[in-house]
């Protein structure tokens, strides 16, 4: 990793508590994989602000067990180094990913690998995943990325090896999410904005996070 690289480490997911905190105060990959539009940016704000109550499922535990086996693999094929480190963008340090592999090549090139587990044979990588690539493309300016995907059969791993596909950088893509990542941040000021004026409430466990997100998103 480069020194510059080094210097945009905002927190490492193997503190959760740090790394969460961090990532509630800018745009991820994961936010960015649901913003197929303008008319969904209310929704991606709400769950930015409150959370989506989603708080894993057997099929996320899956994944993370089969994670790390899969970063090896990765690592043995391609060269790309499991990385764990959460980045901020060059430019606007609330643009945040964490991707699951990280090398610069020897042109100085920077590449990533994005893992994933899935029940289902994929005939292409999904867009949602796509937009999540292109993101983690865009914070740290990377050239491509390989998605390495392991499909299973009942928690049974399908398949001797993983599979993989390049996915190259595509700046067209990336600009139009970057123009919803900014929508974005515009409709949570609007809503810490809209909260600031309203008058003084008992102060529960989770509207005490609403304002506290928001703010972070607003400096």
């Amino acid at each position: 990793m480069t020194p510059e690289l080094q210097a945009r480490i905002v927190a490492d997911s193997r503190d959760r508590v740090a790394w969460v905190r961090a990532r509630s105060r800018g745009i991820t990959a994961t936010d960015v994989a649901a913003l197929t539009s303008e008319r969904v940016i209310p929704r991606a704000a709400d769950a930015k602000l409150m959370g989506s109550g989603f708080s894993g499922n057997a099929y996320t535990a899956h994944g993370r067990l089969r994670e790390p086996e899969i970063a090896r693999w990765v690592a043995a094929t391609h060269g790309i180094l499991p990385s764990s480190a959460l980045f901020h963008a060059e430019v606007e340090k609330r643009h945040l990913a964490t991707p699951d592999g990280l090398m610069v090549d020897s042109q100085g090139r920077v590449i990533l690998a994005e893992i994933k587990t899935t029940k289902k044979a994929w005939r292409s990588i999904p867009r949602s995943y796509l937009r999540q690539v292109w993101w983690q493309q865009h914070v740290l300016g990377a050239e491509r990325t390989l998605v390495a995907w392991e499909e299973h059969d009942g928690f049974v791993p399908v398949g001797d090896e993983p599979q993989c596909a390049w996915v190259d950088r595509d700046d067209t893509e990336i600009a139009r999410l970057v123009g919803l990542a900014t929508a974005l941040i515009d409709e949570l000021y609007m809503r810490t904005q809209r909260t600031r004026s309203l008058p003084a409430a008992p102060v529960t466990a989770a509207a005490s996070r609403e304002p506290y997100r928001a703010l972070a998103l607003s400096d």
